[in-house]
């Protein structure tokens, strides 16, 4: 019988880090909503930090976000996501 692989912990976070990917979490919840009244829906929405996941001093590291992964979509997925862009950019 093969051993089930245990997950990596956790890394730790600085309270800086944990503002920003709350901040990116709530950003992409609101959009998600905003999609989901338009009618379109991105499965793979994410949150992603764009700093390595260390342990240590957080204070020298530059103040940067965390990021909105919007994922992939298909084809038909994109072009309703355009057409409400350009419905809402010309309203």
């Amino acid at each position: 019988m093969t051993p089930t692989p245990q997950k990596p912990p956790l890394p730790r976070r600085t309270p800086r880090a944990t503002v920003r990917i709350k901040e990116a979490v709530d950003a992409r919840d609101a959009l998600a909503a905003a999609l989901t009244g338009a009618g379109i829906q991105l499965p793979a929405m994410d949150v992603r930090t764009p700093w390595p996941d260390a342990d240590g001093d957080d204070s020298a590291r530059p103040n940067r976000y965390a990021l909105v992964h919007l994922g992939v979509c298909s084809a038909p997925v994109a072009h309703a996501l355009a057409a409400v862009i350009r419905k809402g950019a010309a309203g």
